[in-house]
């Protein structure tokens, strides 16, 4: 239940079983940015850096459509300055680059753009990210850092602490990049379980938000998909054709293991009633929710 007295999003989601599958935003690029002091509200715009090297390594986010996200490892560290940054590149297909780097001075940072148009290197492990930011939303801590901490014991090489991702109402909310994948409504217990099927390549829809290179009612046909089917590999499902009707969309999808094997998604989309959605806002918002409404299994 909701404490009396004190709200929290995450909770008031919780108690109303909001829908999520469907909420990944789109995205193929993201920059990492290690930044082990106090992270403002709004993240990577609000730090205080050298003004030139800050809008080169944004606008040139801006160009390649990727999103700046500071991280941190999870427990107590010294304030020092400097720390890591990384590119990380889905290419839409699958294929997967990450670039690393290291940073003193704020005009280390610069190297970020460069990295930006460079293709990066194939086979590293993925990363996982922990949204933790609590100065942005007040659940994203409270649920995002012992999620954190306990991946972080599991997977003390992979695993970060972020900034927001969106989705406050999900937290704790985790993004394995650049495999491109939201999972949310995790705790503690889930998370590892999620994670560990995940690093062994079975993606389950239980706590599956989207994959970031499909647009929303894709990623929900496809969730529906591992819902009706079960777990599969993050690349066990093409889709290859989406019609927009009156009704909704119709989602084409192909089984890449069996070629000649299709389904034809159907998805509607509605709004929900409007509820407080976030701890710092306090107006009541409706949201879109994404609702699979019959799947066709076929042969193409």
């Amino acid at each position: 239940m909701i404490p009396p007295g004190r709200f929290f999003c995450a909770d008031a989601a919780r108690e109303r079983d909001d829908p999520f599958a469907g909420t990944a935003p789109y995205g193929t690029v993201w920059v990492l940015i290690e930044f082990r002091r106090g992270w403002p509200a709004n993240g990577y715009d609000g730090l205080a850096l050298d003004p030139g090297t800050k809008a080169l390594v944004y606008s040139a986010a801006q160009a390649h459509r990727a999103r700046i996200l500071l991280v941190r490892r999870h427990g107590r560290h010294r304030p020092d300055d400097g720390g890591r940054w990384a590119v990380l590149r889905h290419d839409g297909f699958g294929g997967l680059r990450q670039r690393w780097g290291g940073w003193h001075r704020d005009e280390d940072l610069a190297r970020i753009a460069a990295a930006l148009d460079s293709p990066g290197e194939p086979g590293l492990p993925p990363v996982v990210l922990v949204c933790a930011h609590g100065t942005h939303d007040t659940c994203c801590a409270v649920r995002g850092r012992p999620v954190g901490a306990v991946l972080s014991d599991r997977w003390p090489d992979l695993v970060w602490e972020c900034t927001h991702v969106g989705g406050d109402r999900f937290a704790a909310n985790v993004v394995v990049v650049p495999d491109g994948v939201y999972y949310g409504n995790l705790d503690a217990r889930s998370a590892v379980t999620v994670v560990e099927e995940h690093l062994a390549d079975r993606i389950h829809a239980d706590h599956l938000r989207g994959y970031t290179t499909l647009r929303p009612p894709q990623q929900a046909a496809v969730a529906g998909l591992l819902g009706r089917f079960g777990p599969a590999s993050r690349y066990a499902y093409d889709v290859i054709g989406t019609v927009r009707d009156q009704q909704g969309w119709r989602i084409r999808v192909r089984d890449r293991a069996d070629r000649a094997r299709g389904f034809d998604v159907e998805v509607r989309a509605r709004r929900t009633p409007p509820h407080r959605l976030t701890c710092r806002g306090p107006a009541d918002s409706s949201a879109l929710v994404y609702d699979v409404t019959s799947i066709r299994d076929d042969r193409i």
